[in-house]
């Protein structure tokens, strides 16, 4: 899941090597996915620079240009450790934009409470807190990283996500040429578990029936046929995939001119199990029939 920002890319001044080589800075919250990303970049090709002092990004990125060949796509994972050679990643961004680089920044972020269970998981305390608590530790790095996150190109909330998904979400987003389009997940939810953070667009596909209180449908999913049918075969439900089918298609050219390459558009139901699910698949599926590249995924499927 991610959310999509649209981010100036300068004139630049740089060579046309500079424009043509892919930078990915990727930073975010302690606990949040940063190591998850990496080796999900890997496996689609970048060379992956862990841990890099934001001060040596442009020295990173002038190598890699140097470098040629995979270095051209290369990769530069920067956490809170790093801010002891300098903090002004935003500074540092724009100097790599006017050298002529376009890099691209993701984001890693997740609810506090998740956050806090993955350390105590692993018994590991936040390298910020000090003699606190672990929530004063994520505390102080999300205001040192508020302006960071302010300047995403894409933020990812890792709340609700394995590690899996997570992998598969990097790998869509970055897996090659096509990257260069508008990608559009739709996701479903329940909206008993709360909004997706990420979504560009929200729709309620609660007015329809709910399968849930049909017993041969109720331990079934949007995923399977039976389920797909009933919900689809509901007054309403054609015309509403239909619309926002329409929609998605008519604002994807002004998307793509104004530099936005993620869409997130989230279905939600009530528990995220049934309608919701089977709307987003028909909607991803009509999407792919009109030429956009996307794709379904079900972020509380299974919750229940």
């Amino acid at each position: 899941m991610s959310e999509a920002r649209t981010a100036g890319t300068g004139e630049g001044t740089g060579h046309p090597a500079e424009a043509d080589t892919t930078l990915v800075v990727v930073t975010g919250l302690s606990g949040g996915g940063r190591s998850t990303v990496a080796r999900a970049l890997e496996n689609v090709g970048f060379y992956v620079v862990d841990n890099l002092p934001q001060a040596l990004l442009l020295d990173m990125a002038e190598l890699a240009v140097k470098a040629g060949g995979a270095a051209r796509r290369t990769a530069m994972v920067l956490d809170v450790r790093s801010r002891a050679f300098s903090t002004d990643l935003v500074g540092a961004i724009r100097e790599l934009k006017e050298r002529g680089f376009s890099p691209r920044v993701v984001f890693v972020d997740a609810d506090d409470e998740v956050l806090i269970r993955r350390f105590e998981s692993v018994r590991r305390s936040h390298p910020l807190q000090g003699d606190g608590r672990l929530a004063d530790g994520i505390a102080v790095e999300r205001g040192l990283l508020e302006e960071a996150r302010d300047q995403a190109d894409v933020i990812i909330d890792t709340s609700h996500l394995n590690v899996n998904q997570l992998r598969r979400r990097i790998e869509e987003l970055f897996g090659g040429e096509e990257t260069r389009r508008l990608r559009v997940t739709v996701i479903s939810f329940g909206f008993k578990y709360g909004l997706p953070p990420d979504a560009d667009f929200v729709l309620d596909a609660r007015f329809l029936p709910n399968p849930y209180w049909v017993p041969e449908l109720r331990e079934h999913t949007g995923r399977e046929e039976a389920v797909s049918a009933y919900v689809l075969g509901q007054e309403g439900a054609d015309a509403f995939v239909s619309a926002y089918a329409d929609l998605v298609g008519a604002t994807t050219a002004g998307f793509e001119r104004e530099g936005k390459r993620y869409l997130t558009v989230a279905v939600g139901c009530t528990g995220g199990k049934h309608r919701s699910v089977a709307i987003a698949e028909e909607l991803a599926a009509r999407l792919r029939r009109s030429g956009l590249a996307a794709n379904a995924q079900h972020r509380d499927l299974g919750r229940e």
